[in-house]
């Protein structure tokens, strides 16, 4: 790993960003409402004029996602664009179960652990 970024609301939300295989790994942990999501969106953006974007969201950690986070996910997924992706990893219970009931499961790939989203 490599190429290690920070960013933290105290107490509520931890997010790290790594390098994996040419990948970007973005850890998050906490919870994610109208006082965090920036963050979210911040570290799921990747740098304008960056070709073919490759990121995991590493979820596995994520106790709450309001509306928000769901908006955050989404503008990600669209700032990827063609030729890039996003990819969730470890989405647990009941986050899981609010973005698959608004649909996120058909827009952007789960799967169950950070290796698994790695090597699809």
């Amino acid at each position: 790993m490599t190429d290690t970024d920070e960013l933290a609301e105290p107490n509520r939300l931890s997010i790290t960003s790594a390098l994996v295989d040419g990948v970007t790994v973005v850890t998050v942990q906490g919870e994610i409402d109208h006082n965090t999501v920036s963050s979210l969106r911040q570290a799921l953006t990747p740098p304008s004029g960056t070709p073919a974007p490759r990121t995991v969201a590493d979820l596995s950690g994520v106790t709450f996602l309001d509306s928000g986070g769901i908006t955050a996910l989404i503008a990600a997924q669209q700032a990827h664009g063609e030729g890039g992706w996003l990819r969730l990893a470890g989405v647990r219970q009941p986050v899981l179960r609010v973005l698959q009931l608004v649909g996120l499961d058909s827009l952007i790939d789960f799967h169950p652990t950070l290796r698994a989203a790695l090597d699809a």
